[in-house]
Formats: structure tokens, sequence, C-alpha cells
């Protein structure tokens, strides 16, 4: 009799608890079940189901096409590799902004038919009825701020953010409002280091951060950059634990290489 050994899975509560203590959080994104179920066997805290699938995925300049469909999708696939960590969907553009019902409706088909743990959404006060009314069905709701990719043309750039102090004083302003509708976490994506630790030092709920310096509660990555399976993609914030473009072209080559010469498959490798 083989005797399985319960899993604590990580929790909305865990990352608080994480938060108190101090440790910080490791996330990451991934997009299907084979890369979900080795990121979770390695000890992610939190899979984020990114609309970055949208460029890494897909192909896509922005994060702009892809469809609550297509999400959906990933996040059904993620979800059958995931043992332990906890997995958010980021909802895509044009599923929540500007109508708290149609959001609801979109958090709800994304948590009914992934069975994913969470959402993500972009933005501060102007989508907080929105927030309010997803976590009123009790969805949990992760916050995203600073550079905010579904508003690249409005930005026109991906610059950092906030380095002004009045747009340094929207952002903090708008953690707090997002920590009051009951965000249980906030992603701060590309803003100055010391913004970013002044965020999570004021806010109760953990700050994971993108290009936001060490002094968050949490770091996360597109995973397809920090593996090196993305070239020409080289931010500051960015470090590749691997080159897996160039070794995945080299095995492919000689795989090609292999077949053209006749030497795969040989004598033991046929029936």
């Amino acid at each position: 009799m083989s005797v399985h050994k319960e899993v604590k899975k990580v929790t909305t509560n865990t990352l608080q608890e994480m938060k108190r203590k101090g440790e910080k959080i490791a996330m990451l994104t991934a997009y299907d079940y084979s890369m979900a179920r080795i990121i979770d066997a390695a000890g992610i805290d939190v899979i984020l189901v990114g609309d970055s699938a949208s460029n890494v995925m897909a192909g896509h300049e922005t994060t702009l096409p892809i469809t609550l469909d297509q999400m959906i999708y990933h996040a059904a696939s993620v979800i059958r590799g995931v043992d332990r960590a906890l997995v958010v969907v980021d909802l895509p553009f044009g599923s929540y902004q500007g109508n708290s019902k149609e959001a609801l409706t979109s958090a709800i088909r994304v948590m009914k038919e992934s069975g994913a743990h969470a959402v993500k959404m972009e933005g501060g006060k102007e989508i907080e009825e929105s927030i309010k009314r997803i976590l009123s069905a009790g969805i949990p709701v992760m916050g995203h701020l600073g550079l905010t990719p579904q508003s690249i043309y409005k930005f026109g750039t991906y610059n950092v953010r906030a380095k002004e102090e009045e747009e340094a004083n929207r952002l903090i302003e708008d953690a707090h409002v997002l920590e009051k509708a009951g965000c249980f976490a906030i992603v701060l994506e590309k803003i100055p280091a010391t913004l970013a630790l002044k965020t999570a030092e004021e806010i109760s709920i953990p700050i994971i951060g993108i290009g936001a310096g060490g002094g968050v509660d949490g770091q996360v990555l597109v995973l397809h950059d920090m593996l090196g399976l993305n070239v020409g993609f080289n931010p500051r914030f960015l470090r590749r634990y691997l080159n897996l473009f160039d070794d995945i072209k080299g095995a492919v080559g000689a795989y090609v290489n292999d077949v053209k010469q006749k030497d795969f498959p040989n004598a033991s490798e046929q029936y």
C-alpha cells in the first residue's frame, strides 16, 4: 500500500503569513501542463497564468489580443499540472474594464471553467467597483500597478513608471485602494525600488515585484524570459537562469542531422 504524502497547498492565507514572517514569495508564469508540473515540483509558491501568453505563446506584440477563452484554456492546462502552488489567472484586456458586471462574469468563468484559485487585474481606483463585485462572489483578486501592459497604448512606452512624484503618490494611493477593497496581494511592475519598498512597508498585503527591486515581499518573472527561451528581450530586471533557446536549437539541429545522415533510428531503436 503506497502512502500518499499530503501536499500542503499554498493559499492566499499562506502568502499573508509569509509576509508577516518576512519570508519571500517566489512566483513565475506558466501557460501549459508540462511546464506547470515542473515549476510546481520545484517549489514555486504562486503560478501566474499571465496574459503574457499573448506574447510568448501566441507571438503577439502586446498582451491585448488574447481572449478570455484562450486564457481559460491556458489556465485549465496549468491547473492539471499543479499540486501545491496557488494559481492566479490574468483577466485579459476587455474582459473587465469599465463594466463591473462584465468583470464579475469574466472572473466567474475563469474560476468555473479552469479550476484556478484567483484572478489578477490591472489598475487602481478605476477598477475598484469591479474588484469589490468579484470579491463579493468569493473570488480572490490580485492587483497590478506600475507598468500595466494592457494600457500600453495609453503610456506609449514600456519604460519605468512612477518616477515623478505625482505618479508615485498616485501609485501608493491606488495600492491603499486595492488593499481596502480586499485584494490579497499586488504586483508592482517596473517602478523605482525605493517607491516599491515604501509601498510594501505601508501596505499590509503581500507586494510582488517585477523590476521593482528587492524590498518587496516577493518576485515574479515570465518563465520564458528566465529560462532564456526568448532572445532579444533583455530588461535590467531579468536574470536568465538558463539559455534554452540555444540548447533546444542545438538538440533539434542534432536530431535533423541524425535523420538526414540515416543515423537515427539505429538498430537498437527499432522493433
